[in-house]
């Protein structure tokens, strides 16, 4: 299939740690119905910053196929996981489309926990956008396994960890592992999910690089929350923490 717009106008590499995207980007087949994906733009960044042309990349909760086909567009190699056969669907379905480069990219599935196919130090580039436990439920609990099943913060960080011990032994040393994760409230109080996450990766060995704060817009459910904020006098949560990890 032929695509008019395989890249995007005026793009510029992001040089600050605060990224903001209003208009999330429509080039290739990227399609933004697919609630909870991250924005191509966060995707291209970190894959023009953290890698080369030819390098092998791993996404292994690659829901909606932003990853795979900014892969295909940029000319890296990857290897797409999810454990919910409907994402690799959606992902196989969105590579269908001509481009000057030919990357090898392998489209399976499988549970991010178990990465056993992979050799020790075999990944150049780790890059995934995890669900935020169960603020958006996948698959209903059809999918044993499924993250975004779990409601209690503290074992969704257990399993976090087992998933970011596989990151660092199939990282290569000196390389990066890059994730989106945001925050969420229980009981009406805030909860710093994502620095509960950052501190299972601190903690299985990786480093921190980086700490970008990204900007959310244009969320489903704003106009809901916003009158339920005035209502029980709380403040929206409108930021995600982008961490790029070192394995050093």
């Amino acid at each position: 299939m032929k695509i008019k717009n395989l890249n995007p106008e005026n793009f510029e590499l992001e040089c600050t740690t605060v990224w903001s995207f209003v208009r999330r980007g429509k080039w290739a087949t990227h399609n933004s119905k697919y609630r909870g994906n991250w924005a191509p733009e966060v995707v291209r960044n970190l894959i023009l910053r953290y890698s080369k042309e030819g390098d092998c990349l791993l996404d292994p909760m690659v829901g909606g196929g932003t990853t795979a086909i900014e892969c295909k567009l940029l000319n890296r190699n990857l290897l797409a996981f999810d454990i919910n056969p409907e994402a690799i669907k959606l992902t196989k379905k969105a590579l269908y489309f001509e481009c000057v480069y030919n990357p090898t990219i392998k489209v399976e599935l499988n549970d991010s926990r178990n990465l056993s196919m992979l050799k020790d130090e075999s990944i150049d580039f780790i890059l995934t956008h995890p669900p935020y436990a169960d603020i958006i439920k996948y698959s209903n609990k059809t999918i044993k396994g499924d993250l975004s099943n779990i409601h209690n913060l503290d074992e969704f960080c257990d399993e976090i960890e087992l998933i970011a011990k596989e990151f660092y032994r199939v990282l290569k040393k000196d390389k990066y592992c890059a994730i989106l994760i945001g925050d969420t409230r229980r009981n009406k109080l805030y909860q710093p999910l994502a620095y509960k996450v950052m501190e299972r990766f601190l903690k299985v060995g990786f480093t921190l690089k980086e700490d970008i704060i990204k900007h959310q817009h244009n969320c489903k459910a704003t106009g809901f929350w916003v009158k339920k904020s005035k209502e029980y006098n709380f403040l929206l949560i409108m930021h995600e923490h982008l961490f790029i990890f070192k394995k050093i």
